[in-house]
């Protein structure tokens, strides 16, 4: 299979809370991060693998050194299985490393049992620890304030930091965890749904504020920020806010 060269955050899904993943208005696979080498997919939701095989150019699972998850819902662990399975070549080969929060593998458990000896290991995120999968070098945030154990992701590629600031309510302690170059941010709403935790577009923007990234990626979307278009919210934040904000969308590639 040819694949993306060099350093790369490739964006195989941008749908987010359930009726976007339902519908499939925006694929929900999750995010590949290739860095010297080394290639973990992150939160593989429904489709995660199908996304893999029509990306142009292809990504093989078989190649990939980890995967990550950073909560247990469904449109973030959807194709956890599968790509354990492809990751290890059907079980054949014991290899790569999984991370997830310890929830995901109590009660009823989003890994299959009969996987969990398939990777070379299945490693149990702890709040603001380190860990590595050979090239690539992530911390995890505190708890995220969300109905379920729930963590983001922040990592540095060339130089440049990067954070992934997944689904939580709005909370100071933010801020000071997601100070990084290259922000990517999952907005589920347009307007504040104080009932529900997910971030809104007035939570993206007090975030951008306070954190003042190099660069915001708007991702996740919810039916509210399909309907009134992620790309007009991103250029009207970034009209507002003075500093470059984009909405992500299918299959994008960003290098870093």
């Amino acid at each position: 299979m040819a694949e993306v060269g060099g350093d790369f955050i490739k964006f195989l899904g941008t749908a987010g809370a359930r009726f976007v993943m339902i519908k499939q208005l925006r694929s929900s696979g999750g995010f590949w991060v290739s860095y010297n080498g080394t290639n973990v997919l992150i939160d593989p939701g429904p489709g995660s693998i199908v996304r893999c095989s029509t990306s142009k150019p292809k990504l093989n699972p078989s190649k990939l050194d980890a995967v990550i998850l950073t909560h247990r819902h469904l449109d973030h662990c959807g194709d956890i299985n599968v790509m354990i399975e492809a990751m290890t070549e059907g079980g054949f080969k014991k290899k790569g490393l999984v991370f997830c929060p310890q929830d995901a593998l109590k009660g009823d458990s989003v890994i299959f049992k009969y996987l969990r000896g398939f990777p070379e290991k299945i490693e149990v995120l702890k709040a603001r620890r380190r860990y590595s999968v050979g090239e690539f070098k992530f911390q995890v945030s505190m708890k995220h304030d969300h109905r379920v154990e729930t963590y983001g992701l922040k990592f540095r590629m060339n130089n440049k930091s990067v954070g992934i600031l997944t689904d939580t309510r709005y909370f100071k302690g933010l801020k000071d965890f997601y100070k990084v170059d290259t922000l990517i941010i999952g907005i589920v709403f347009v307007q504040p749904r104080p009932e529900i935790d997910h971030l809104s577009v007035e939570d993206a923007k007090k975030l951008i504020k306070e954190i003042k990234p190099k660069k915001t990626i708007l991702t996740h979307f919810g039916m509210s920020m399909l309907k009134a278009r992620p790309d007009l919210i991103a250029k009207e934040l970034s009209r507002e806010l003075k500093r470059e904000v984009v909405a992500a969308y299918d299959g994008m590639t960003l290098k870093i």
